[in-house]
């Protein structure tokens, strides 16, 4: 498949569109994403490949049997989660998908009217939220609805409560959520920075503590991935609730950002438990 503009397309689209269409015909990982036989369905997928590699593979760990995916579609992320878990072989595409649209899915399952389970022969449990729907994916529970309503938190912890993890916490919380641009830097950044209060909030209710087991084996603390824009508000907001909450903060940038964005990630590792304010 190819991002080129054909020659009647070329005379009928704006400039901008134009700009669009010739940064994406050059985008090495547009083009990895459509030659992958994975199929991810986003770019994205990519940045949290890349941010797995190159930070310990978090996502692989065999202790991880809950992990939330907040501003999840169109499923790339839920996509690399459930590979890492075993719910998608590696080499399958949305084509070997599309074989059978009802695969795995369970209706009896059904949280209230939130969303649906699909599943395979992975481990855990992974829950996908978004205000848009999410074709499924499976072992990925997917719930359409807005994380930031008085609902969500509610239905996210029933969707994480299975057999295989009755406490309901999660092992990783994932969020690359985002407000739509205004083109105001500052009222964007402060869009962002409330997102970033509400997942903080989520994760400090919802997160796995440090715990040490009966054969005295430690079980570490849960991992928070999460977007923001880069601007001194941002690093107070780090200051005040990431770095005395987690054993250790970091801020990454993956070369699968786009280098004209000011979007960054920070990887928060062993949470804590503190009651932050």
């Amino acid at each position: 498949m190819s991002f080129r503009p054909s020659g009647i397309l070329k005379k009928n689209i704006s400039s901008s569109s134009r700009s669009w269409l010739v940064r994406q015909s050059r985008d090495p990982f547009v083009k990895q994403r459509l030659a992958s036989a994975t199929s991810y369905r986003s770019r994205s997928a990519f940045k949290l490949l890349e941010i797995d590699k190159n930070w310990g593979r978090f996502l692989s760990r065999d202790e991880i049997c809950a992990v939330v995916d907040l501003g999840a579609a169109p499923g790339g992320w839920s996509q690399v989660v459930a590979e890492k878990l075993g719910w998608i072989n590696p080499a399958m595409s949305d084509e070997d998908m599309d074989i059978a649209p009802n695969f795995g899915l369970n209706e009896s399952a059904r949280i209230d009217k939130f969303g649906s389970w699909s599943s395979t022969a992975g481990r855990g449990v992974i829950v996908a939220v978004d205000l848009l729907s999410i074709a499924p994916i499976p072992g990925v529970h997917t719930l359409q609805m807005d994380f930031l309503s008085p609902q969500a938190a509610g239905a996210v912890k029933t969707a994480l409560s299975t057999p295989e993890n009755p406490s309901g916490m999660a092992d990783i919380i994932l969020s690359d959520m985002a407000a739509n641009f205004s083109g105001n830097r500052v009222r964007d950044v402060e869009s962002s920075l409330d997102i970033c209060h509400s997942v903080f909030r989520f994760a400090k209710d919802n997160l796995h503590v440090a715990t040490t087991n009966a054969r005295t084996k430690k079980r570490r603390g849960g991992t928070l991935l999460l977007k923001h824009f880069e601007h001194p508000l941002s690093k107070g907001f780090r200051e005040e609730y990431l770095d005395p909450n987690f054993n250790s903060v970091n801020y990454i940038k993956p070369s699968a950002s786009r280098a004209e964005s000011a979007e960054g990630y920070w990887l928060c590792r062993e949470w804590k438990g503190t009651r932050s304010r």
